[in-house]
């Protein structure tokens, strides 16, 4: 079974090294996983993250001419509902927003332009 670039694949992870990990794909090949495309925060040692014999889905970014495959196991994971369903926002809701704001800024300056005049003694001195 030969490998594609955009498929998504369960491998084995067959070595681990400061810089990523080696991982054995079906049919027998090997690509790399590069440190910065194990998870989607900071990995500052891979070795917390992943160990040999571990299984896991990545997905192929390249493989070069020279047969070298690139693999990334964030990209194989699904992305976060939450981040891609956005609430869509009606332009009475930003209206209303934008009411209540400035109202609250309003009342907000003069509190402070009354506070300050009666420090400097009010408006006839």
């Amino acid at each position: 079974m030969s490998v594609e670039v955009g498929e998504k694949v369960i491998g084995k992870v067959t070595g681990v090294k400061p810089f990523g990990a080696f991982v054995e794909l079906p049919g027998g090949k090997s690509g790399l996983v590069h440190i910065s495309e194990v998870a989607n925060k900071f990995v500052e040692d891979i070795n917390e993250h992943l160990k040999v014999n571990d299984e896991v889905e990545v997905k192929v970014l390249s493989i070069g001419d020279d047969g070298k495959i690139s693999l990334s196991i964030k990209q194989a994971q699904k992305p976060k509902r939450e981040r891609r369903e956005k609430k869509e926002q009606s332009p009475e809701d930003f209206e209303k927003k934008l009411s209540m704001f400035l109202k609250d800024s309003e009342e907000r300056m003069s509190t402070i332009k009354r506070q300050a005049e009666s420090r400097r003694g009010g408006k006839g001195r």
